[in-house]
């Protein structure tokens, strides 16, 4: 399944930084129970990839779950050993993401320049993950889709919340990593469910508000071109 597929089925990538392998599953559960179909376990988490395989048995092809935080060829050789499909890195690393496609897993390696964005893209990267998002604005992206090749997923990380995701959805954003705001160390499969609810519903609520405002947009667009 090509990565849009995944993001049209949810927009929310669930980023499990600090995960424990005896914990995972639960919380997968719940994300599943919430509608968010694709998970991130950081490997700066305690046994990464125990975690990822986990996920992989007990959720098959339902979910997409993958690692952050890779840095290496290495990393990903051992990601796609135990079965994950997505790779994503922090930073422009052109490298990881031609290990990722010798794979065939989907890749969203990190950027925050124009520069790095072609790199990545001409490497085979499926999408791009701007980051962090706190240091940049929707107004960059909104320069950065007037000369991205058309429908190439980009997707803000970095201080997302379920209030400030509808400028992003303006600027042509298409999911969002999210990291403290659905899961932080420790937390609970019914405090994650909770957290997933109330971010689902700011997705929801900013997806609308931003197709309104586009479509009046439009509709002022056609007024004016008929005085």
């Amino acid at each position: 399944m090509a990565l849009m597929d995944w993001l049209g089925r949810c927009p929310l990538i669930a980023i499990l930084r600090g995960v424990r392998p005896d914990a995972v599953v639960e919380i997968g559960a719940a994300l599943e129970a919430a509608g968010v179909v694709i998970i991130e376990v950081p490997l700066n988490s305690p046994e990464p990839i125990e975690s990822i395989r986990r996920l992989k048995e007990k959720f098959g092809e339902r979910m997409l779950v993958g690692a952050g935080t890779v840095m290496t060829a290495a990393q990903v050789d051992a990601v796609a050993k135990v079965g994950g499909r997505l790779i994503v890195t922090p930073h422009a690393a052109v490298e990881v993401v031609r290990a990722a496609k010798r794979h065939g897993l989907l890749a969203t390696p990190g950027f925050l320049t124009p520069t790095e964005a072609f790199a990545l893209l001409e490497a085979g990267a499926d999408g791009l993950k701007l980051f962090p998002a706190e240091a940049s604005s929707p107004g960059v992206l909104t320069a950065l889709r007037a000369v991205l090749p058309p429908g190439c997923p980009v997707m803000p990380v970095g201080g997302i919340n379920a209030t400030n995701m509808e400028p992003w959805f303006d600027a042509g954003a298409v999911g969002f990593g999210v990291g403290g705001a659905i899961y932080r160390a420790g937390d609970t499969a019914e405090t994650v469910a909770a957290k997933a609810a109330v971010l689902q519903a700011g997705m929801r609520a900013a997806m609308m508000s931003s197709r309104q405002s586009a479509a009046l947009e439009v509709q002022t667009t056609d007024e004016a071109a008929m005085l």
